[in-house]
């Protein structure tokens, strides 16, 4: 059964940054409701301040969308 998540009702994280909001459970926050969907295991809504990001790091057997 698909739900719907509001954005509010979802994992939050806002750092200098960034300000990032998370469906299924990632980096600090964790909601054993919400693991991921099949195979896919992030979807977030990320706002990054302009000239900043995340630095170089490697992911494993992903694809990565933008």
């Amino acid at each position: 059964m698909l739900t719907l998540r509001k954005r509010e009702e979802r994992g939050h994280v806002k750092l200098s940054w960034l300000d990032s909001y998370h469906s299924f459970s990632f980096g600090e926050y964790y909601d054993p409701r919400y693991m991921g969907f099949c195979a896919l295991r992030v979807i977030n809504d990320d706002r990054i301040r302009p000239s900043a990001g995340f630095p170089t790091h490697g992911h494993r057997d992903m694809e990565i969308v933008t």
